[in-house]
C-alpha cells in the first residue's frame, strides 16, 4: 500500500540464476567451445580436403593400434619360449604349398609366427622412435630456449656445438654412442639396457633441429611488447620463456617431431639391421629384416618381405602426415 501522492516502488527483481552448464564460462562450455574451434579450424578443413592425408592417417592409426593391442590380437607371443616350435621353422605363408592357417604369414628360422613377430616388433620400433623423439625434443627445446633467450656467449657456444654435431651423420653418432656404451657397460647387462642405449643413441643427434627452430622463434618473440610488459611486471624469465615464448614456437616443433619420428624408426631399423641395435630376443622390425635377409636367397623371402612392408607403410604414412602438418601450419599456404 502507498500513501496518496507517493510514487509506487517497483517490486524487487529476482536475483539472476546461475548460468547453466553450457554457459561459456563453465568447464563444459569451454570444452564445447574448444571442440567447436577445432572442428571449424583451417587445419581440420585442410585435413578433410586431402584424401592422401586421410589415407595416411588411417594406415598410421591402424598400425599403431595393432601394435599396441599386440598381446590381445597376436596369435602367439614370439618372446615366450613355450610358444616357439622349432619344427615349424621356415613355414611358408598360408597361400603357398606347405602353409598353415596357424601361421598366416609363415614363420622365421626359429619357428616364431611372423605375424605375431611383426606386431610385437612394430610395438618395439614405435616405442624406441617415440621415446627418442621425446628425448631429442625436450633437450632441443630447452637448449633452444636458453640460447635464444639468454643470447651472448651461451647462444654462441650452443650454436657452435650444434654446428659441429650437424656436420656428422646421425647414424655415425648413434653407432659411436652404442659402441662406447657396449665398451663401458658390463657384458651381462647389455641385453637389459640395450633399448635405453638405442633410445639415447638415436635421440642425442636429433636435438639440433629443435634447438635451431626454437632459438629463432625465441629471438623474435622476446622483443615483443607482451614479453617486455611481463619483464616490467617482475615475472621470472623462466616463467616468461615457458608460458609465453614457448607456445609460439610449438607449431614448427610439432612438424619436426612428426617427421623425426619416421627418421627415428628408420634409424632404429638400420642399427638393428647392422646388428648393433636391439638383441634378437626382442626383435624389432629392423631385427626381423636382418634375420630374413640371411635366408632371402635360399627361398624364404617372406621372413624379410613382410616386416619390410610393415616398416615402409609405417614410415611412409608418418612422413605423409608430417608433410601435411607442415603445409597446414604454414600461413603462406593458406
Amino acid at each position: 500500500m502507498t500513501e496518496p501522492g507517493e510514487i509506487p516502488l517497483e517490486a524487487p527483481r529476482e536475483a539472476p540464476r546461475e548460468a547453466p552448464l553450457e554457459a561459456p564460462g563453465t568447464r563444459l562450455g569451454r570444452l564445447r567451445a574448444t571442440a567447436w574451434r577445432a572442428w571449424d579450424s583451417d587445419i581440420l578443413y585442410s585435413f578433410l580436403r586431402s584424401p592422401v592425408t586421410i589415407l595416411a592417417a588411417v594406415v598410421a592409426l591402424t598400425l599403431v593400434a595393432a601394435s599396441l593391442a599386440a598381446p590381445m590380437i597376436a596369435p602367439t607371443n614370439p618372446f615366450a619360449l613355450e610358444t616357439v616350435d622349432l619344427m615349424a621353422a621356415f613355414t611358408p605363408p598360408v597361400w603357398m604349398e606347405g602353409g598353415s592357417w596357424d601361421y598366416v604369414l609363415g614363420t622365421d628360422d626359429q619357428g616364431r609366427d611372423l605375424l605375431s613377430a611383426i606386431l610385437y616388433g612394430m610395438r618395439i620400433s614405435l616405442f624406441v622412435g617415440v621415446a627418442s623423439v621425446l628425448f631429442a625434443m625436450v633437450l632441443g627445446v630447452g637448449l633452444g630456449l636458453l640460447a635464444g633467450y639468454a643470447g651472448g656467449w651461451i647462444d654462441g657456444l650452443l650454436m657452435r656445438i650444434a654446428d659441429v654435431q650437424i656436420s656428422f651423420p646421425a647414424i655415425l653418432i648413434a653407432l659411436l654412442i652404442d659402441g662406447v656404451a657396449r665398451g663401458l657397460l658390463p657384458r651381462e647387462v647389455h641385453h637389459e639396457v640395450a633399448i635405453w642405449v638405442i633410445i639415447f643413441a638415436i635421440g642425442a643427434p636429433g636435438w639440433v633441429q629443435y634447438a635451431r627452430t626454437v632459438r629463432g622463434s625465441t629471438m623474435v618473440e622476446k622483443n615483443r611488447e607482451y614479453v617486455m610488459a611481463a619483464h616490467i611486471m617482475g615475472v621470472h624469465p623462466v616463467v616468461i620463456a615457458l608460458r609465453h615464448v614457448l607456445p609460439n614456437a610449438m607449431g614448427p616443433v610439432l612438424v619436426i617431431a612428426t617427421i623425426h619420428l619416421a627418421i627415428a624408426v628408420i634409424t632404429e631399423a638400420t642399427l638393428s639391421f647392422l646388428g648393433v641395435g636391439l638383441p634378437p630376443t626382442e626383435p624389432s622390425l629392423g631385427t626381423l629384416i636382418r634375420i630374413g635377409n640371411d635366408f632371402l636367397f635360399s627361398g624364404e623371402w617372406w621372413i624379410t618381405l613382410f616386416p619390410g612392408v610393415a616398416l615402409v607403410l609405417l614410415v611412409l604414412s608418418v612422413n605423409l602426415l608430417g608433410d601435411w602438418l607442415r603445409d597446414a601450419l604454414n600461413p603462406k599456404l593458406r
